[in-house]
């Protein structure tokens, strides 16, 4: 399907980033003019890639997160968040429901569920030491 718009953009591992994240992806796929619910779900979805980066990839370090988005002629958007961080050693174990790296924190290990819930496709490539890639899909508007 022919890509009709796209954007990339990075910016500081910093907790304060996540909401510029959101705010940005969901400027972005303004011109589909998605529901409140698919909007909704995907803001949700990309704070939680961008919080796996920050909290999970960075270990709380300093560090970039990029994001790349695209949306086709069929309103299909994807987005990919990626870092250069630790990477995961055993992705379908990480996809688990209440599995976490961070047992030192309260964290409840549902990130990768959330994304799964809200996006029609999540895929996570990563490798220890080069860093993670999820790529989110969502259908947000029909070609009528």
């Amino acid at each position: 399907m022919k890509t009709v718009n796209e954007m990339k953009l990075s910016f500081p591992s910093k907790s304060c980033n996540e909401a510029f994240a959101r705010s940005a992806v969901a400027a972005f796929i303004m011109n589909l003019d998605p529901t409140v619910g698919e909007l909704s779900d995907l803001k949700t979805a990309v704070s939680e890639a961008v919080t796996n980066c920050i909290v999970h990839g960075y270990r709380r370090q300093s560090g970039t997160i990029y994001i790349s988005g695209k949306i086709t002629g069929s309103g299909k958007v994807t987005v990919r968040i990626r870092d250069k961080g630790c990477g995961i050693a055993d992705v379908a174990r990480a996809m688990q429901p209440l599995f976490t790296t961070a047992a030192d924190e309260e964290r409840a290990g549902l990130g990768f569920a959330v994304m799964q819930s809200f996006c029609d496709k999540v895929r996570v490539k990563s490798a220890p030491g080069k860093g993670t890639t999820v790529t989110l899909e969502k259908q947000i508007a029909d070609d009528d």
